[in-house]
Parts: structure tokens; C-alpha cells; sequence
């Protein structure tokens, strides 16, 4: 599979569309290979709960936009915030990288900061629902 500029288009009008703003693309070879890696495409509004992941790392490189990241104590507070942005986007001068990992079982969230906003992800193992324990509230 080629990544084109089309590709990501049609992605980010389908992010538009959805009632969630956000949508992804598997980029597995099979169904049989056990890993997570996905497109997502997110727009500003899109809603992405504060929640940890604890039997993988996830990693997050961005292709175009930007997001702000921001990681939480297990109280619910704020414990760090930085931007991420592609090279092209007009908050590239602003942002701390282009991506980031984010340590196993760390509560977090990303916040969409422009449209058209898209990133490569990865995580180990296969995608499970998060269960109420991994969602802060």
C-alpha cells in the first residue's frame, strides 16, 4: 500500500463525515499479524477520553496537523501538555516533535488542534476495547 496524498485526503473527508470526527485505516498485512498499525485521522471536536493503555506502548508520528498531548496522574490532573506537529503545519514553529510514546499504562489524551490532521499508530498486540478500568472519568 502506497501513501498518497489522495489517500490521506479521502481519510480526512471520512474523518468530516463521521459524528466522532475521527477515522482510521489499518495498515496490517493480515488479519493473522498481531500488531496495531493505523492511520487516524482526527478533527477538531473529535472527543478521545482521558485513558491508558497497559500492555503496550503507543507510539504516534504525525503526518500532517498537529495535536496537543496531554498526560494525567491517576487523580485526574494535568500532569504534562506539549504540542506535536507535522513540518507543514502552521504550529510546527510552536511544537515540542513531530511524535511521541506514550509510556505503558500512562493515562492520556490527544486533542485535535487543525483539520486535516492525521498520524501514523502503533501499539502492541491486537486491538482489545479499552474496559471501564482504562477510562478516567
Amino acid at each position: 500500500m502506497k501513501l498518497t496524498i489522495s489517500l490521506l485526503d479521502d481519510l480526512t473527508a471520512q474523518a468530516k463525515a463521521s459524528p466522532r470526527l475521527r477515522m482510521n485505516l489499518d495498515l496490517r498485512t493480515s488479519l493473522s499479524d498481531g500488531s496495531q498499525r493505523m492511520l487516524n485521522a482526527l478533527e477538531p471536536g473529535t472527543i478521545l477520553p482521558i485513558h491508558r493503555h497497559r500492555k503496550s506502548t503507543e507510539t504516534i508520528v504525525l503526518i500532517r496537523g498537529s495535536v496537543r498531548q496531554n498526560y494525567f496522574n491517576p487523580d485526574g490532573s494535568l500532569a504534562q501538555s506539549f504540542i506535536a506537529a507535522a513540518g507543514t503545519s502552521p504550529n510546527a514553529p510552536a511544537a515540542d516533535c513531530i511524535g511521541f510514546s506514550v509510556p505503558v499504562g500512562q493515562w492520556h489524551n490527544t486533542e485535535c488542534l487543525e483539520s486535516g490532521t492525521i498520524f501514523i499508530e502503533s501499539k502492541d498486540g491486537a486491538y482489545a476495547p479499552l474496559g471501564p478500568d482504562d477510562i478516567l472519568e
